[in-house]
């Protein structure tokens, strides 16, 4: 029967003298597996990143985070000053899906773009049915904030605004501004002229 939190009664902690402290952090300095996952990190930043990096077409000026996380990033297009932000996910399709984004695009943290995605048929399991991969294109002056998630298949029309948190798949027009799951033309955006 799980304790009561309400009548049960708090048990302190343990004080630990100086040289348990000691004990304790030359240990944590020389655990081996501390080390082995810091090269897990390593590994893993080398192959979602600085080798994946690589093989993206760049258009002049990119400013991209050194914690994006790219895959197949030989069909990403990236156009000129362009701005990708703290743990973006572009992840195109293992065969042919792409992901080509315009100029001027400005992407916030956290956001996640996939041109491939499973099939979900009954009967068998998910990880082993075909891929459908559909490529995304944004076009030019596009800001998605922070936490969007683009889906297959979706076209981005020049200066639309996705705001946080949306989710948005298919035709999205020119100077939207797009909100919700699944994301919705909420407004139009306008410039307006100044002298």
């Amino acid at each position: 029967m799980p304790a009561d939190p309400i009548n049960s009664v708090a048990v302190p902690s343990k004080k630990l003298g100086k040289f348990s402290r000691l004990v304790r952090l030359v240990w944590s300095l020389i655990d081996p597996r501390a080390w082995l996952h810091l090269f897990k990190l390593v590994n893993y930043y080398n192959y979602t990143h600085v080798a994946q990096r690589r093989l993206i077409t760049l258009g002049r000026s990119p400013s991209i985070s050194p914690d994006v996380s790219l895959s197949n990033a030989e069909r990403i297009f990236i156009g000129d000053r362009v701005r990708i932000g703290s743990r973006c996910h572009l992840w195109a399709g293992p065969s042919h899906g792409s992901i080509f984004i315009g100029d001027d695009v400005l992407f916030g943290p956290e956001v996640m773009l996939t041109a491939a995605t499973y099939n979900f048929r009954h009967g068998s399991p998910v990880a082993t049915q075909t891929m459908q991969e559909q490529d995304i294109h944004i076009g030019n002056d596009v800001w998605l904030a922070t936490r969007v998630i683009v889906l297959p298949g979706t076209r981005i029309g020049d200066g639309s605004i996705i705001a946080a948190g949306s989710v948005v798949k298919g035709d999205i027009p020119a100077m939207s501004i797009v909100a919700g799951t699944p994301g919705k033309v909420v407004s139009q955006r306008t410039f307006v002229d100044t002298p």
